[in-house]
């Protein structure tokens, strides 16, 4: 008898819980339903992406002035070549990783018209 009373009551207190958790589920559903879930995540996007731009736009510039210094100062005609190519390199990766955020920018709107967006 005791065991089936503690089973009724635990049954009790587990739907009386879901029944709250669904209550406030649909209670905040109005007020979250401003703002999805692919606004969020383009947010995030946005602000891990301007900090990216933003590191390596520092370590772009930090590893150019390198070597920079080195094809400069060298007398080594092998160390000035290998300077110059990294500073190629250097440069053309700053460039590609810059535009993706342009290239973004251009399709995002494309997207959002089409039944990709939502």
């Amino acid at each position: 008898m005791l065991y089936q009373r503690k089973k009724k009551i635990g049954a009790v207190a587990y739907w009386s819980a879901v029944g709250i958790v669904a209550a406030a589920l649909i209670c905040v559903q109005p007020v979250m339903a401003a703002e999805t879930m692919w606004d969020r995540f383009s947010a995030i996007m946005r602000d891990f992406y301007g900090r990216i731009v933003t590191i390596s736009t520092i370590a772009a510039v930090t590893t150019a002035a390198v070597a920079l210094i080195v094809r400069m100062v060298s007398r080594n005609q092998r160390a000035v070549d290998e300077a110059t190519n990294w500073i190629k390199r250097i440069v053309i990766t700053w460039v590609i990783l810059n535009s993706l955020g342009f290239i973004v920018a251009y399709i995002q709107p494309l997207l959002a018209g089409g039944n990709f967006g939502g």
